[in-house]
């Protein structure tokens, strides 16, 4: 059995998959010596994107990312608009995960929806290794589909995605994929979130609370 991810692992790939800013530039070289230290095999397979993030002007960049997931649906980072689409679903699971956040002691304060996947690996990294695992496996399969999606389209960020696959201790399944949704309503509901600045979460009291990351069968 695979041994459970180090919590630095998930928050690399949280700083890697979130939009690139010049602070994140900066600490490539720092990122890249700690995860050598505590995960050699996924510093291996995340060097063409922390090649890429290294090697052009921020703008264009910038500019690749926001073409990769903002105007591309199919590699949406929103975990749930390829689970549920229009769904009314969609709303219930993303209050199951936020109560998931906080049953863990975090609270999201990122203008994110809660299923946006930098944030997850953020929750991830402060989460007992065990349990971190146990809600990848979760999640891993809308991760590969995203990450597929990126590899058909030769995207240097699809490394990101089927390194964070290869950490989970399931294999992952195939989807079904909805339609997607648009984000307008879900943005009205769930966000933004305080002012948006760093940490992308915060202390509360913990509580209890379920996340499925599994389509569920429709009621008759």
């Amino acid at each position: 059995m695979r041994a459970p991810a180090h919590p630095l692992s998930y928050r690399v790939l949280s700083l890697l998959l979130d939009y690139p800013e010049q602070p994140l530039i900066d600490a490539l070289p720092e990122l890249d010596a700690a995860l050598a230290d505590v995960a050699p095999a996924l510093r291996a397979e995340l060097a063409p994107l922390c090649a890429h993030l290294a090697g052009a002007p921020l703008i264009e960049r910038q500019e690749i990312y926001v073409g990769t997931f903002d105007r591309q649906p199919a590699h949406s980072l929103h975990l749930f608009e390829h689970l549920h689409g229009e769904d009314r679903a969609r709303g219930q699971a993303m209050v199951d995960l936020i109560e998931e956040y906080r049953a863990h002691g975090v609270e999201p304060v990122s203008p994110e929806l809660p299923d946006y996947l930098p944030l997850f690996l953020e929750f991830l990294s402060l989460c007992a290794a065990d349990e971190a695992c146990r809600l990848l496996d979760d999640a891993v399969h809308v991760v590969a589909h995203i990450g597929r999606q990126l590899a058909s389209r030769d995207s240097v960020y699809a490394c990101a995605l089927h390194a964070l696959a290869n950490l989970a201790s399931v294999a992952p399944q195939p989807l079904t994929v909805p339609p997607i949704r648009d984000m307008d309503e879900a943005l009205e509901t769930f966000g933004p979130g305080a002012d948006g600045v760093e940490p992308l979460l915060k202390p509360v009291m913990p509580q209890i609370a379920p996340v499925n990351f599994h389509r569920t069968r429709p009621h008759a």
